[in-house]
């Protein structure tokens, strides 16, 4: 289990990323690279720029889910070691 100041840096940290693809030209920086298979999908290399913002998208209101989740059910606060 994380404890509560790593949880909150984490989602903080992907929260950030996201924000920075949909808002400050991150997704036509990463659009047609290998960069953009490994932080989204293997298939986001042949992805546009729109398509890499609604990954971004998805990614920003699953993270805010589980944050949500998490802050309240510290049980859920692990990533693949529990």
């Amino acid at each position: 289990m994380l404890s509560l100041f790593i949880w909150i840096a984490a989602h903080a940290a992907e929260a950030l990323f996201c924000l920075w693809v949909l808002r400050r030209g991150g997704a036509e920086r990463l659009e047609g690279t290998f960069a953009s298979g490994f932080l989204f999908s293997n298939f986001a290399p042949g992805w546009s720029a729109e398509g890499l913002k609604m990954a971004a998208l998805i990614l920003l209101v699953f993270c805010a889910v589980s944050f949500i989740a998490g802050l309240f059910v510290p049980g859920l606060r692990c990533w693949g070691s529990c």
